[in-house]
């Protein structure tokens, strides 16, 4: 990464790793996750397995109720005897021999109701942390974990019993699946049904659940952005709270936003733009080419020596703008605060080797439109200051008119960028468009390997 790519995120090498410092520090207070190599031991070592849970609950059974088994172990049953529909394979839950257990325990005596409780604990335990791990079929979705601890993470045993058995309705928590994402149930569930009407459309719920497997469950905060669909969504608790469109990359390779894992750590208010070198070069040079040097003021730019702290500023008739525009030589340019300037009132840093943030923008017309890709990469907010208010718990404001005025989070909330081109509305799945091409690459590979869906 160079300094240009820098500069355009706001961040300097040092900066960003005291962020990633910070950004550790603060998930620390979220739910403990184990690697599934020491799982075991961990879980056994803290008092976090299976029969750690029954212990701490007195013994009292999860799935049984006078004697019958609840309409939770149904829906259990059902998952894992469909559990191909992950890419996993349903006989590693024995879900026949499970289902003919729960039914003699129906009828017999409290010891065999005991065991067949412990065994569907047990199943769901497996079949949970099965999902929680990165997919097993196909190659890894392209997502960069900035930091690793926003990767897929397994909650203990007894942890994920616990949230269970807290859960309002049991039948529910496993009916929407509790420990995913909430945009992974729907899909899954209208694939498990046959509910698509062609192989491509059963293909793309595969290929959205692998990417929503990567999304996360059991943070109390956090932030998606879907660039398929152009929106913001704000979490808390497991629920969205809050929805906001957004702008997102243009459809070039070089303009796509791409997926990422990070945590918002700062706002900029009053923020400068340093405008990447490209961007001078295809549409600020033109206009200056144009319209001469006023152009410059008109707009609030600035030419500086270098992308160092301590850059002197530039006279910028000393300046060969035609060789700027050619591609032939390479200039830094920042634009001041102010109405016209491209990042608004505030942007939000997150650290990634992308040059991505978030940020306002003076140009709210584009925010009107149905599809709105129109961005070199990073995402513009529809109302900022709504953001800024849910991340912040009260209004940014500036205090003064100095630039780049850094206010930090206590905590740092994560942020996922994602490319989901199925959605649920709640009764059926919308198809997105796949701007990107990403589903096409996708369902190339799927082709070239034998894993296409088959149609019932």
């Amino acid at each position: 990464m160079n300094k240009a790519d820098n500069w355009r995120t706001g961040f300097k090498p040092v900066r960003r790793l005291s962020l990633l410092a910070g950004a550790v520090a603060a998930f620390a207070a979220a739910p403990v996750f184990y690697p599934a190599a020491q799982a075991a031991v961990v879980e056994a070592a803290s008092g976090q397995s299976v029969e750690h849970f029954y212990e701490a609950r007195g013994g009292r059974l999860l799935w049984f109720g006078n004697g019958e088994p609840n309409a939770a172990a149904s829906e259990l049953l059902s998952l894992l005897e469909t559990a191909s529909a992950d890419s996993l394979e349903p006989d590693r839950y024995n879900p026949e021999s499970l289902a003919r257990l729960v039914e003699r325990a129906s009828a017999g005596d409290e010891r065999a109701r005991r065991k067949a409780d412990l065994l569907l604990s047990r199943a769901l335990v497996a079949y949970a942390q099965d999902l929680r791990k990165l997919p097993g079929a196909g190659p890894e979705p392209d997502m960069v974990f900035v930091d690793p601890r926003l990767r897929p993470g397994q909650s203990s045993p007894r942890r994920l019993l616990e949230m269970a058995a807290d859960s309002p309705s049991l039948e529910e928590f496993i009916a929407r699946m509790g420990w995913m994402n909430p945009t992974y149930a729907p899909l899954r569930r209208a694939l498990a049904e046959g509910r698509f009407e062609s192989r491509e459309q059963g293909d793309l719920l595969r290929i959205n659940m692998e990417r929503a497997r990567l999304l996360p469950a059991d943070i109390p905060r956090y932030v998606i952005v879907n660039a398929a669909a152009q929106q913001l969504d704000m979490y808390e608790g497991g629920e969205i709270t809050d929805s906001m469109r957004v702008v997102v990359g243009k459809e070039k390779d070089k303009d796509r936003t791409p997926m990422l894992a990070s945590f918002l750590s700062s706002a900029s208010l009053n923020p400068y733009w340093n405008v990447p070198p490209d961007l001078a070069a295809e549409r600020i040079a033109p206009n200056v080419l144009r319209d001469g040097l006023s152009y410059l003021e008109r707009q609030g730019y600035q030419i500086l020596s270098d992308w160092s702290e301590d850059a002197t500023i530039l006279d910028p008739a000393s300046i060969d703008w035609q060789a700027v525009a050619d591609g032939i030589a390479e200039i830094r340019v920042r634009q001041l605060p102010g109405p016209a300037n491209a990042l608004g009132k505030v942007k939000f840093t997150f650290a990634n080797p992308f040059g991505v943030y978030l940020h306002d923008t003076p140009d709210k017309q584009l925010l009107t439109e149905e599809t709105r890709l129109f961005s070199g990469g990073c995402i513009r907010l529809e109302d900022a200051a709504r953001f800024g208010e849910w991340l912040y718990g009260r209004n940014l404001e500036a205090p003064s008119s100095d630039p780049d005025i850094e206010v930090e989070l206590d905590r740092p909330v994560p942020v996922f960028v994602t490319y989901l081109t199925a959605v649920s509305d709640g009764s059926s799945i919308t198809y997105l468009d796949d701007a990107y091409g990403w589903d096409a690459e996708r369902l190339a590979q799927m082709e070239s390997a034998g894993a296409r869906t088959a149609i019932r």
